[in-house]
């Protein structure tokens, strides 16, 4: 039963995509999503990919609350008349705690599309990722972000 559901919106999905409800589209669309559920079948069951998904979730709406605090962070700096005083730019080494190539990556990748950050290098042991900030305040407080934000999600995803 789930999975006859599951395969009836990935063909309503799939005809959204291509703008076409035909009936033979929406067939088409349910044979792609059979062929989907059969190569996943064991990815997709169990409670496990609920909490992933759960997890997935919460890091996709904190980098969005992110991206858009950020955003309205940085356009308040670039619309101040004397931007060189609004400015305070640095390079910060940040611990890291993820270890994984996988979740360094998506860190620093979270971290750079952040208006005012980005990631510049990770050490060579992978223990340090250096950010520049546009406008830091406090070096610790920088840190403190990251580890606390997106770090701690990324390795909630990829526990």
């Amino acid at each position: 039963m789930r999975s006859s559901l599951f395969i009836v919106i990935l063909a309503l999905v799939w005809a959204g995509a291509t703008g076409n409800f035909s009936g033979l589209n929406l067939v088409f669309g349910m044979v792609l999503g059979g062929v989907a559920v059969l190569l996943l079948r064991y990815s997709l069951t169990g409670p496990r990919t609920l909490v992933k998904a759960r997890r997935i979730l919460s890091l996709t709406v904190l980098f969005l609350y992110e991206l858009m605090a950020s955003a309205v962070k940085v356009a308040l700096v670039v619309i101040r008349p004397n931007i060189k005083a609004a400015v305070r730019p640095a390079i910060v080494a940040v611990p890291l705690t993820v270890k994984s190539d996988a979740e360094i990556t998506v860190l620093a990748n979270l971290v750079t599309l952040t208006p005012g950050t980005l990631s510049i290098d990770v050490s060579e042991d992978k223990s340090v990722l250096y950010v520049h900030a546009l406008n830091m305040s406090s070096r610790e407080a920088l840190i403190a972000d990251i580890a606390n934000g997106f770090e701690k999600k990324v390795q909630e995803v990829f526990e």
